[in-house]
């Protein structure tokens, strides 16, 4: 009995707040932000988010009330990330990228009673409410972001209109900050990209924020003297739960607005950025930025990235430069990153094509997640570690969502037989390490046995000196049911014929795994980065049939010229 009374003294919710009222101790004088010419230390923080939370809650914002952001990767953004929970409420970050009609639809979802909106937002913003305004739904209270500098001379201000940098100032310092009574109470709604359907809205916990800001930590050797460049948007899992980790730490953030080689590689100079984070594209970008921008860095940079799976090629380009990739594998349902490419000290003396192969792979699960393995998803029996049997990826832990918001059945079913499916498809290796092969519904199935890794193809195309980015997806045939088509963005400047890239793959892979047909353009892409395969699928679908000679074997078409 005195053992279990001692448990429960002992019991406090875990929630990230905790780490910003530590930093605001141990590194008070210390750099928490830097925006242009605005710079905040990490007292300055901790005040201002007090002061902001204590201002929600004056605009009768109830606990477990949802408030949504539609911001840039600026100061504010990052505050809100503590002064919202910190007045009880439930943190949506909207992606910056959408139009009127998606916000005001996310906004009816999640039932938002502010709408914090920067001021190059604001039209977007504007129109949501007006689309809301025509029906029984009720106005979220707009609240809207400003900056010191000129750009807001062309932005007019009513004068009723909420100013952010106001609410902080009347804020309270004195307000009692709204801890969660349990740590699994909700901390923020992430809403997935939509690629395909209506955006779906990911619940978070304050425990899985808390962990998962401390797995990032020690995954990305974070320390106190870390700097950290924001180019994945904090609308996106919540910037993979970074701006709570850099918080664990008392780093500095470096905000960045707009996204560019140029403004990436003066930031890394300029600030001796330690650590960044982004998706495929920003790596792309990086090495293929032009020469007066591109020089290397006589520093280390750790960069994370997620996402698809970059070709083998790029990771080898980015250490050239100074920019060390770790990769990371998860999905919004995960918080972000959820498994992770260990780097193990022998694999250092490998031939550097082997390397990076390896760094290719999605690895082992982080140190916050309890579980993570490859299965059948019909028997849920563990594919043997062989680096050939296909299965679905799945997790369990406390970095999984708490559940779809207003959405049981899709709960349900991401969580049958006791573990998250992701829908992607992988095979495990023999040391443990996973690798992702495909999403389910991007492998192509040739005839009724051979299934086409879509990755393991992209990834030999872009070996290619030509090839800028590349997708692959199945075009639809009469005979063979599908046959590979590679869709091609060229880099500037460069040129490549279909028949180059067919041969380079037949070269490389089993002719049946070569593309059949290359298309040469760009990619459509959602805003986080991702190609939107979808839309390729449906220009194959247009295209018809490749196949018009019936009953012959796969040797036989696969070498037809």
């Amino acid at each position: 009995m005195e053992g279990s009374m001692q448990c429960n003294a002992n019991y406090v919710p875990l929630t990230p707040i905790s780490f910003l009222e530590r930093s605001a101790i141990v590194y008070g004088d210390k750099l928490s932000l830097v925006f242009g010419n605005d710079k905040y230390t990490w007292s300055q923080t901790h005040q201002r988010c007090i002061k902001l939370a204590s201002s929600i809650s004056q605009l009768g914002v109830s606990h477990h009330d949802v408030v949504a952001v539609l911001a840039h990767n600026t100061p504010a953004t990052y505050e809100l990330h503590f002064g919202v929970p910190m007045s009880g409420a439930i943190l949506c970050t909207l992606n910056t990228h959408t139009d009127s009609s998606m916000v005001s639809l996310l906004l009816k979802h999640c039932d938002a009673k502010i709408l914090f909106v920067d001021h190059q937002l604001l039209d977007i913003a504007k129109g949501a409410l007006d689309i809301l305004s025509k029906s029984s739904t009720k106005l979220a209270t707009l609240v809207l972001i400003l900056e010191s500098d000129a750009q807001n001379s062309n932005t007019y201000v009513s004068p009723e209109t909420l100013i952010y940098e106001n609410l902080i100032a009347e804020g309270k310092l004195d307000f009692e900050v709204k801890k969660p009574k349990d740590e699994f109470d909700t901390i923020s709604i992430s809403y997935t990209s939509g690629t395909t359907a209506t955006p779906k809205g990911v619940i978070y916990s304050h425990r899985g924020a808390y962990l998962n800001a401390l797995s990032t930590v020690i995954i990305n050797e974070m320390i106190s003297s870390s700097v950290y460049l924001w180019c994945v948007p904090m609308f996106h899992c919540n910037g993979w739960c970074v701006p709570w980790s850099m918080a664990a730490q008392g780093g500095t953030n470096i905000c960045l607005r707009n996204l560019t080689a140029k403004s990436i590689f003066e930031d890394v100079f300029k600030h001796k950025v330690t650590h960044m984070g982004g998706a495929p594209t920003i790596l792309n970008m990086i090495i293929n930025a032009p020469l007066e921008f591109r020089k290397p860095i006589p520093w280390k940079v750790q960069v994370m990235t997620g996402g698809a799976p970059p070709p083998p090629g790029v990771f080898a380009k980015m250490e050239e430069l100074g920019f060390y990739v770790t990769h990371a594998y998860g999905m919004t349902e995960t918080y972000g990153p959820a498994s992770i490419c260990t780097w193990k000290p022998e694999w250092s003396c490998l031939p550097q094509d082997v390397q990076a192969k390896l760094k290719a792979r999605q690895g082992v699960l982080h140190v916050g997640m309890e579980g993570l393995d490859i299965k059948d998803p019909v028997t849920m029996k563990s594919v043997p570690a062989d680096a050939k049997t296909i299965g679905e990826i799945m997790f369990r832990g406390n970095n999984v969502m708490k559940g779809y918001l207003n959405d049981l059945k899709g709960t349900k079913n991401a969580f049958k037989d006791g573990w998250y499916k992701t829908g992607d498809l992988g095979v495990k290796h023999p040391d443990g390490y996973i690798e992702v092969k495909d999403r389910s519904k991007d492998i192509i199935i040739f005839g009724e046995d051979i299934y086409i890794s879509t990755i393991e193809l992209e990834s030999v195309i872009y070996n290619h000196p030509a090839v800028f980015e590349v997708a692959v997806v199945g075009r639809p045939d009469e005979y063979w049911g599908e046959t590979p088509c590679a869709f091609v963005k060229l880099k500037e400047g460069y040129n490549a014929t279909e028949e180059e890239i067919m041969q380079l793959c037949q070269k490389s892979l089993p002719h049946v795994m070569a593309p059949q047909t290359v298309v040469f353009g760009d990619l459509p892409k959602t805003s986080t980065g991702k190609t939107q395969k979808y839309v390729l699928r449906e220009k194959t679908k247009a295209m018809g049939s490749l196949s018009k000679i019936k009953c012959i074997s796969k040797e036989t078409f696969f070498n037809v010229k």
